[in-house]
């Protein structure tokens, strides 16, 4: 693909120093140059859709402030169903994790010992809706295959005289600052670290979280430091150390991230314009990957041309084998935002994809309200279903295989179910891929095989519209770790293959032998 798009350069520049060219041929350089970007960005999209991999996080922020991604309404019952018809949407376009907005500003959306109930869940701070939300979203995440992350934001606390900034203050006298009207927890003073890991553990322990996402893990822009650099991302990483070792401590497999600004520090031959996270704002996520203080990243990287692809490239050297899925700024496609065209975003997934990295859309209902056909898009690009990349520096020993696969065919489905996987992890359940193909043995290594993936029941009925299938389970752990497959058609078609009349005429048919009298 590359020689290609060079080929096409050369020629165009070739052209364009050519004695033919002068200014009335102005607008047709124009076109021209319209004419290869199009193709330039068909080229990448038909490479990475032939390419579409086998495990890619593919993820969404869905913000609960202000119910600005949801909930639109205070009734119970409309907010479950708009939940569902959400990660139904985010289902049909292969999303595979929803990072839920779970701590908003010392406010939650679960019942809390710590701190209050948020008021985008009924109006009213304070106050029960009458359900879990959080348990809501987990349960329905996991019904769709996808993993639920609760998104904590850390540092801010919202206005200074709301409930959870009240509260704080009252259990903490000297730990909350003010800065204009918004409280932040003081991140130099060790209990801020003790009191969020203690938080960040409760959500753990109760809740069946597939990860534990931090924002805002970081100073405030407006904080005036009066300590060195160094030493303000010492404080900083303290706090992340706290809440890894706790997380850690009640569920190994949870992932621990954060969503980092989006570009780590200046580059060689880039700069960052003074807005980045080592130096800025002290934070030093490509250490804490390193160390093994987190296993995931999801850096705001909310920009494009030169701000985004060199800080990319960065992010991808310093992954240290673990995930890194760079958010992107689709709210910029809205025309009251900054009304980018959809092709910048498209450059920045594709070149994401080529990078081997995942890619976090900011925020849901940008995405799910299709602006500027964002929806539509992806749907097309990620065709095919993608499993989220083993914890393998964590845990590499996979599950023992299925031992039995068992398929009946119906009139219009075949009906699956399996049991014998052994789980050496120490989770508390395995789930399961389901693959399927009409060529045997099932490539397990194709995501276009891949049927269903982390399925937590031993049965599937799969509609085959007269089609022969076969197909192949897999048992996966809490990490991601999956083991071999248990394929099941070896003598499928031997099985359906039609009675042969001759035979039954002679009496030879071994398909009929129940039928002959003894």
């Amino acid at each position: 693909m590359n020689l290609l798009l060079a080929k096409v350069m050369f020629l165009f520049e070739k052209w364009k120093k050519s004695a033919n060219f002068a200014p009335k041929f102005l607008l047709s350089t124009v076109i021209l140059k319209t004419i290869i970007r199009i193709t330039l960005l068909l080229l990448l999209v038909q490479t990475t859709l032939a390419q579409t991999p086998k495990h890619e996080v593919r993820a969404v922020w869905l913000t609960t402030i202000g119910g600005i991604d949801w909930p639109h309404t205070y009734d119970p019952y409309q907010q479950r169903q708009e939940l569902i018809g959400i990660l139904d949407q985010l289902q049909r376009a292969h999303i595979n994790t929803v990072l839920i907005q779970t701590r908003v500003r010392a406010t939650t959306i679960f019942p809390s010992a710590m701190e209050p109930w948020d008021v985008c869940v009924t109006g009213r701070p304070g106050t029960s809706p009458g359900y879990d939300p959080l348990q809501f979203c987990i349960d329905e995440c996991h019904k769709r295959g996808m993993e639920c992350h609760a998104w904590i934001v850390t540092i801010p606390v919202g206005k200074w005289n709301t409930d959870g900034c009240k509260q704080l203050r009252a259990k903490f006298p000297r730990l909350i600052r003010k800065i204009g009207e918004e409280g932040y927890m003081n991140p130099e003073m060790p209990q801020t670290g003790d009191y969020l890991a203690q938080f960040c553990r409760e959500v753990t322990r109760r809740y069946d979280v597939d990860g534990i996402h931090l924002d805002y893990i970081r100073y405030p822009e407006t904080w005036k430091l009066k300590v060195s650099r160094q030493q303000g991302r010492q404080y900083i990483t303290d706090i992340v150390r706290k809440i890894s070792a706790q997380v850690k401590a009640e569920k190994p497999w949870v992932k621990v991230s954060c969503s980092p600004v989006g570009k780590f520090d200046d580059l060689s031959r880039y700069q960052s314009a003074g807005w980045n996270a080592y130096t800025t704002v002290c934070q030093d996520a490509q250490g804490w990957l390193r160390d093994g203080l987190m296993d995931a990243l999801f850096p705001m990287m909310y920009f494009q041309g030169n701000h985004f692809f060199p800080f990319t490239v960065d992010w991808k050297e310093h992954s240290y084998g673990r995930i890194v899925a760079p958010g992107l700024a689709i709210y910029m496609l809205h025309p009251r935002e900054k009304d980018w065209s959809l092709d910048i975003v498209q450059r920045e997934m594709g070149v994401l994809r080529e990078q081997g990295l995942g890619c976090t859309f900011f925020r849901s209902k940008f995405f799910t309200d299709n602006t500027k056909g964002i929806y539509s898009f992806t749907r097309h690009f990620n065709r095919y279903p993608s499993l989220i990349p083993p914890m393998t520096w964590a845990r590499r020993q996979a599950p023992s295989p299925v031992k039995v696969l068992q398929v009946k065919r119906g009139m219009t489905t075949d009906q699956l179910s399996w049991y014998g996987a052994t789980d050496h992890s120490g989770a508390d359940y395995l789930l399961y891929n389901i693959y399927a193909s009409d060529t045997y043995p099932v490539d397990t290594r194709d995501a276009r095989n891949l049927l269903i993936a982390r399925q937590r029941a031993r049965s599937l009925q799969v509609p085959h519209q007269g089609r022969t299938l076969y197909y192949a389970v897999t048992a996966v752990d809490r990490y991601g770790n999956e083991s071999a497959p248990l394929d099941h058609g070896k003598d499928i078609d031997k099985a359906r293959q039609p009675l042969d009349i001759r035979q039954l005429i002679v009496g030879k048919s071994p398909r009929m032998n129940k039928y002959k009298r003894k």
